[in-house]
């Protein structure tokens, strides 16, 4: 698109002399118009939102339209300094990511972002779309009372409590609780006093699978709440909510739209290691709003900013079943590879096994690769037919989780993949070549907080396998250990 830009409003134009939006030094936004009789549903698409033409169903004129009565804001999808370019949607100010091409637009050759493009392809002359804030305008508000009769833990409910408080004051505030401690359900009061003050509030995750597990629970929590449950292929992808939840990819799409942002695993891949989606986090959000992390495992920089009292934390040591987390057991198994190469494994792993078979425990053992599970696969099942393996790519992935809850599996072989996310009610858990690198701090203690989940079955082994203990084994366990006497101290277990 091309613009003639006047005093206070911009005008669609191709004529000599018009500015792509990139070029022009002010996008001017005119002041609202009150008695313009907007379109509610484009409203509804906008609102908190940053998207191009290309995502709604309106042709350019009748969007401008609204522009010119102060509803629809431009923002320049591509920003310059200098001679480096950056992505105002994604944040990506890195050249190899950037590309060019004869547009057919606005007649030049544009640059686009390449690492946001599967969200629709960001150019020097698209704008960026939003619907400007005006309080005679809002969506109408809906009754938002919390309809969960459960009980919090002490634990859970002094987390609660802090959230409540992060949420009235705008404030930063990490959560950090064991695996297993009701992260979602301290949320709950705070979610409702912020829609009760006609916040918009989200809670984003990394994975679509966390997505879908957790809209049934907060549609049950809120029944009279609308909420847009938001993922890759998502039927509520222009739906407008007061509740949000949504994978950190999807937030590429908001811009300054929430009041309340809850990132739960903060942790996780693979929000930890790309920094658009960082970025897309950080744009979300108003001026003024709330942020809270969800975690049972921060970074060591996180930890040291919680000792040092550099960052507003609560911690929920325990469990809600009120017994100690397992704690896991460090053996040596030799150079473990070595025998796998010859159809082998390590006799104490395979004693391990066979106890788990013998008493029909079940019990999940991880390998740091693939290659080396599937090695490992049809070394155990000798020893029973009952054992399956699963990994990311497999296309029976789900099948094979839904078989082991169902008890139809004994023993599932698995990548890192199951380290978090899935509930088993009765098992043990073993790492095999627990010194690899792919088991990080976060990754083991995220592992051993598989088993011991129900209050029928609060205690499980858990046992790392290695070929020389790490500094990631020993960080683990000595978090599992701080996190037991904490909860010892407060008197959040039962001695």
């Amino acid at each position: 698109m091309r613009f003639f830009q006047n005093e206070n409003h911009l005008t669609i134009s191709r004529e000599p002399g018009s500015l792509r939006i990139l070029d022009l030094k002010h996008i001017p936004q005119p002041q609202p118009n009150p008695n313009y009789d907007f379109d509610k549903n484009l409203q509804n698409l906008l609102k908190g939102k940053q998207l191009l033409h290309d995502d709604l169903p309106y042709k350019p004129d009748i969007i401008h339209e609204h522009y010119e009565n102060g509803l629809v804001t431009y923002r320049a999808g591509i920003l310059r300094n200098g001679k480096k370019e950056v992505c105002a949607r994604c944040g990506n100010a890195e050249a190899r990511w950037f590309a060019k091409f004869p547009c057919y637009r606005c007649g030049e050759t544009c640059t686009y972002c390449r690492k946001c493009l599967m969200m629709g392809r960001v150019t020097d002359c698209t704008p960026l779309l939003g619907w400007q804030e005006n309080k005679g305008n809002e969506p109408t508000s809906e009754n938002h009372l919390l309809a969960w009769a459960g009980t919090l833990s002490p634990g859970q409910q002094t987390a609660s409590i802090n959230v409540i408080d992060a949420i009235r004051q705008n404030d930063e505030l990490l959560v950090w609780a064991v695996c297993g401690a009701g992260k979602t359900e301290i949320l709950f009061k705070g979610i409702e006093v912020a829609l009760m003050q006609h916040k918009r509030v989200c809670i984003a995750t990394p994975r679509t699978d966390v997505v879908l597990e957790l809209t049934p629970r907060l549609q049950a929590a809120f029944p009279h709440t609308p909420i847009a449950s938001l993922y890759g292929g998502s039927p509520d992808r222009h739906t407008y909510a007061p509740l949000t939840i949504a994978t950190t990819h999807q937030l590429l799409r908001f811009y300054q739209a929430f009041d309340t942002i809850i990132l739960d695993e903060v942790d996780a891949f693979p929000y930890t290691v790309e920094e658009a989606l960082q970025y897309a986090v950080k744009q979300a959000r108003k001026p003024q709003s709330a942020m809270i992390y969800l975690t049972a495992t921060p970074n060591t920089k996180w930890q040291r900013e919680c000792q040092q009292g550099k960052r507003n934390f609560v911690t929920i040591p325990a469990r809600f079943h009120r017994h100690p987390l397992p704690v896991p057991q460090n053996t040596w198994c030799g150079n473990w590879q070595k025998p796998l190469q010859k159809g082998k494994l390590p006799n104490n792993i395979l004693r391990w096994t066979k106890q788990r078979l013998d008493t029909n425990k079940q019990a999940l053992i991880f390998f740091p690769h693939i290659a080396l599970m599937e090695k490992a696969l049809p070394i155990l099942q000798k020893h029973h037919p009952n054992i399956e393996s699963v990994h990311a790519e497999d296309p029976n992935r789900k099948e094979k989780v839904q078989a082991m809850r169902k008890k139809e599996t004994l023993i599932l072989l698995t990548t890192t993949i199951l380290e978090r996310g899935v509930t088993f009610a009765n098992i043990d858990v073993a790492v095999v070549g627990a010194e690899d690198d792919v088991f990080t701090e976060s990754a083991l203690v995220q592992i051993a907080g598989r088993a011991g989940r129900s209050p029928q079955y609060p205690d499980g082994n858990v046992t790392f396998f290695h070929y020389g203990k790490t500094n990631a084994m020993e960080k683990a366990k000595r978090q599992i250990l701080k996190m037991n006497r904490e909860a010892l101290t407060k008197g959040l277990v039962d001695a």
